[in-house]
């Protein structure tokens, strides 16, 4: 059977302002400088840790790192959904879609806030973030594993990013780029994006192409 897996951050919910708020309320506690929410766009998509290592300045020792993410990880679970919203479309898209299809979601944001958002805004997706247990992506692992959980045998992936490209590559199954994300479709050409979504009214009709090989 055929599943949907779908990113979150910049694919189903529009997270910019809550993680720029958080990331800057961390950076603030250690005297560093706010990042703005373009600066924070580019830093998103290879998982917490790596978002604060780019929003800090450059050579900060990674013990520093690691200090700054343990006050970003807890106040971002606590205010996750200040400003997030889905972006338009895409419940009903996703109400479409789930009566036809197993659908599941997998992040690279912490675990804890991939639940709580997910809990929220889309009850009953199976829904997985980063764990200690389960490489990030773009390593393949979290696509099998949500697969597995929802019972599908193949999937399409959908993501924002050139990191879900490559997730996408790396499980060998199809990847649709959607372009109301984080990334530009510069950066998923440039990783080797093939299909693209411009619009959430599309999102049904481009996912079904890709099932049936149209």
């Amino acid at each position: 059977m055929t599943g949907i897996l779908f990113d979150l951050d910049g694919t189903l919910l529009n997270t910019l302002e809550d993680l720029a708020d958080a990331t800057n309320y961390a950076l603030s506690r250690f005297g560093y400088p706010s990042r703005t929410v373009e600066e924070v766009r580019r830093a998103i998509g290879n998982g917490a840790a790596n978002q604060i290592r780019k929003s800090l300045p450059e050579g900060t020792p990674e013990e520093t790192v690691q200090q700054v993410l343990e006050v970003y990880k807890p106040y971002y679970t606590q205010n996750c959904q200040s400003k997030t919203r889905p972006y338009p479309g895409i419940p009903e898209a996703l109400e479409i879609l789930k009566k036809k299809y197993p659908v599941g979601i997998v992040s690279n944001k912490p675990d804890s806030a991939v639940k709580a958002l997910c809990g929220d805004y889309f009850p009953g997706l199976y829904a997985l973030g980063e764990t200690p247990d389960c490489p990030r992506k773009p390593a393949a692992d979290m696509v099998y594993k949500g697969m597995k959980a929802i019972g599908a045998d193949r999937c399409i992936y959908v993501g924002d990013s050139e990191v879900d490209v490559l997730t996408a590559k790396n499980a060998e199954v199809p990847c649709l780029c959607v372009l109301w994300g984080f990334r530009d479709k510069e950066d998923m050409l440039a990783a080797g994006g093939t299909h693209f979504c411009e619009t959430t009214r599309q999102l049904v009709e481009k996912i079904e192409e890709l099932i049936h090989g149209k």
